[in-house]
């Protein structure tokens, strides 16, 4: 299969109608934005969350464990992404990233039905954390099949666009989450929010199964799929096929999948110390209650979207190894000076500016990271080795929240401890910006 065969295949250039491209692309995008509500519905309420299920005389250590259990979550991630991941390069992204998406929205629901440790002692934490490895295999399966379908759909000329605008999901689902998070602070202020506020929040993840379902109804397979599925056919034998997984982790594409975390890891490292972390990092250390927290998050969200489109668009023209370096110094030289500012901010207009800053270029990491992985497997192991590159790179970089929160004895040492791994993980970052090849334009 070539890449010429697909753009002879149909009248619009690319064997695939507009009906059948807008579908792809907003179930891609939609997708992707439905499952990162989802994961930010837990970091906003983090510091209740904490309290109610892993209580401490020092906040650090209380929120820690919710950071902890976060990172529980991103560990079980890659095999969630090799379990959907295969079942995507072999039966259909479709199928797979429906099944992934709606199990994501009911095990975020579940949250909200869990007894807390005030209520049923330490069984409560326990069950806390068993749900969270559920959810962390759903959200893996999410990735390896949405980060594929939208890319496969569109035209070669704007891969990188299109990566930067499903990176930029991840701002709408972080946007759509702030947004349940002021209104069900209104509904439920103070002390309240303690009590039914947090349930509430959680039980909102209903809305990613629903929308998802309503979404994936009228989607087609991507012309990619269809022809290696043609492909396989036409060449059916009695042998049995080779597992993508297998084929995933034998050379050459070992090596590949290796390279590729010296990427995906400096990525979801700058992701979750910004992005991630913004949510506590307003209410513990600024001291900004909930609804002016939430217009801080709701202004960042809408700035990290606009970033990722713009950083995926300009990899289209310069190539997505000059965008890896050119958003890896910057974010080596601002990172530290942005946290250190808003630090010191006691309320809103002290504080946004650098909000907005940490949110570009939290988000202008990763925006090129989904082309390259993709364009760095062939089709028939596409999901599987993106899914699998992602998701192991940041479970690795999600775990530096964690390690953000045991490394500061109080809450005033956050920024400066924050300022000094967003610089460690900047520097991974460049260097695997220096080691990977430029792969723009190589999709087979």
């Amino acid at each position: 299969m070539t890449e010429q065969t697909l753009q002879e295949a149909g009248t619009t250039g690319f064997g695939i109608s507009p009906k059948q491209r807008r579908n792809a692309i907003s179930a891609s995008v939609l997708g992707w934005s439905l499952d990162l509500f989802d994961l930010f519905i837990l970091l906003y309420v983090a510091p209740v969350v904490g309290m109610l299920f892993f209580p401490s005389t020092q906040p650090t250590l209380s929120l820690a464990a919710v950071y902890a259990s976060s990172a529980v979550a991103l560990i079980i991630r890659p095999l969630g992404s090799a379990i959907f991941g295969s079942y995507a390069d072999t039966h259909g992204r479709k199928g797979a990233m429906t099944i992934a998406l709606v199990g994501t929205g009911l095990s975020t629901a579940a949250f909200g039905l869990l007894p807390t440790i005030h209520q049923v002692g330490y069984i409560a934490p326990v069950l806390f954390l068993l749900l969270r490895l559920v959810q962390g295999m759903f959200i893996g399966g999410v990735v390896a099949a949405t980060h594929t379908i939208g890319t496969e759909s569109v035209s070669p000329r704007w891969r990188g666009t299109m990566s930067g605008f499903v990176g930029g999901g991840a701002a709408l689902g972080a946007l759509l989450a702030a947004l349940v998070f002021a209104v069900v602070s209104w509904f439920f202020p103070g002390d309240e929010f303690a009590v039914w506020g947090w349930r509430c929040m959680f039980f909102s993840g209903l809305l990613s199964t629903a929308l998802g379902l309503f979404i994936f109804g009228n989607l087609e397979e991507s012309p990619y799929f269809k022809q290696v599925q043609s492909d396989r056919k036409a060449k059916r034998t009695t042998t049995a096929p080779v597992s993508p997984l297998r084929t995933l982790f034998k050379p050459p594409h070992r090596n590949v999948l290796l390279i590729n975390l010296l990427i995906t890891f400096g990525g979801g490292a700058a992701y979750y110390l910004t992005s991630g972390y913004m949510p506590s990092f307003l209410r513990l250390v600024n001291g900004l209650p909930n609804s002016e927290a939430s217009k801080v998050l709701i202004a960042a969200s809408v700035c990290a979207f606009f970033a990722s489109l713009l950083v995926g668009f300009i990899s289209d023209f310069i190539g997505r190894k000059r965008t890896f370096l050119l958003v890896g110094v910057l974010s080596i030289v601002l990172l530290p000076f942005f946290f250190l500012g808003m630090g010191k901010g006691k309320d809103v207009a002290a504080v946004m500016p650098y909000a907005i800053g940490l949110a570009f270029l939290g988000n202008a990491a990763y925006a090129p990271i989904l082309i390259f992985l993709n364009e760095r497997f062939p089709t028939m192991l596409r999901a599987s080795g993106t899914g699998l590159s992602w998701n192991i790179g940041f479970a690795l970089g999600g775990l530096s929240p964690t390690f953000v929160s045991l490394a500061s004895t109080t809450m005033a040492d956050v920024p400066r401890t924050l300022a000094i791994f967003a610089v460690g993980a900047s520097a991974v970052y460049i260097v695997g910006a220096l080691v990977v090849p430029e792969t723009k334009g190589e999709f087979k």
